[in-house]
């Protein structure tokens, strides 16, 4: 599905999101029409999903970040559907993922302080349906967060 240009777009993309069209094509040796036309068939086909600012939540103000492992009763039939549409609605959720096994979702929860997660805890994440065990796990340090892709 992907040649080598779109290749080479992707990864001058990927290593500097802030490059014009223009730059960008002129990086991968491409005129700024081809270069446009070929990042709106990767868009059409959901390869490029958008682009988008990264914040560091710690330079606002967000000092903790917890990650949930948590299992549903499922005992009901929507108790996934239900439990997700609700973590949705919590703010302070940065990341919900969902897993075959034990774990049955882990959800990303940042917040200002250890008082400020505590409230998080029991006003919201506690109050969430279908909940039969969660385990905490509080980040200490992010040794690597990349979402590049080896192109």
């Amino acid at each position: 599905m992907l040649d080598d240009q779109d290749r080479r777009l992707l990864r001058y993309w990927q290593a500097e999101p802030t490059l014009s069209p223009g730059e960008l094509a002129a990086h991968c040796g491409m005129t700024a029409g081809r270069a446009a036309r070929r990042i709106a068939r990767m868009q059409d086909a959901g390869i490029l999903q958008g682009v988008g600012a990264v914040i560091d939540w710690a330079a606002l103000g967000y000092a903790v970040e917890v990650s949930l492992r948590i299992t549903l009763d499922k005992t009901q039939g929507n108790a996934f559907d239900a439990f997700q549409a609700a973590a949705r609605e919590v703010p302070e959720v940065i990341e919900i993922q969902t897993f075959l096994g034990r774990v049955d979702v882990r959800l990303n929860v940042i917040a200002r302080d250890m008082g400020h997660y505590q409230q998080i805890y029991r006003d919201r994440i506690l109050t969430l349906p279908h909940i039969a065990d969660i385990e905490a796990l509080m980040q200490v340090a992010r040794i690597k967060a990349e979402e590049a892709l080896p192109l």
